[in-house]
């Protein structure tokens, strides 16, 4: 376990989660400013935990994190770091399942993810947000992230928001 809140399990991500992550990488509503196509299939989920999560955990020492509700036993999301050689810089990213939008938990978990960072190693954060996810950018802004530019990733205009830990 990373940390826990009243609500949260913040973990690492186990091959147990590929459900999850095959879920959370092919509902629509979740994709709406992520630009990458849905998962098609599980293998898809199982891929990208082998070749993308725990390649990150084996190479920088974090990744993205599961988030899971304590009430449900559920992974509901993800929140945590990821490196981004486009930037040099550490992302803190988060994605949840729409049955818990406007709950709190974004915000919950990313402060509480946010908290752990330094543990490992990272003293600065910043967060890629596709223009017009107003949602994220309220996360952002209340775990005491700042706009910082406008810019481009994968092909879309995005809004930074950095943090000094």
């Amino acid at each position: 376990m990373i940390t826990q809140t009243n609500r949260l399990i913040i973990r690492p991500f186990t091959e147990q989660d590929c459900d999850a992550l095959y879920l959370m990488n092919s509902n629509p509503a979740m994709l709406k400013y992520i630009p990458t196509a849905a998962f098609t299939s599980r293998e898809q989920a199982v891929e990208l935990f082998h070749q993308v999560i725990q390649a990150d955990y084996q190479q920088h020492g974090f990744g993205r994190w599961a988030v899971e509700h304590k009430a449900d036993n559920k992974v509901i999301g993800f929140c945590g770091p990821k490196f981004l050689p486009e930037f040099n810089e550490v992302e803190l990213g988060y994605r949840y399942f729409p049955e818990y939008w406007g709950t709190g938990i974004g915000t919950e978990a990313a402060s509480a993810a946010l908290a752990e960072f330094k543990r490992f190693g990272i003293e600065q954060t910043i967060a890629l947000i596709l223009e017009g996810n107003l949602c994220s950018e309220g996360v952002a802004k209340r775990v005491g992230m700042h706009w910082r530019e406008q810019n481009e990733f994968m092909g879309h205009k995005v809004n930074i928001y950095d943090k000094v830990l």
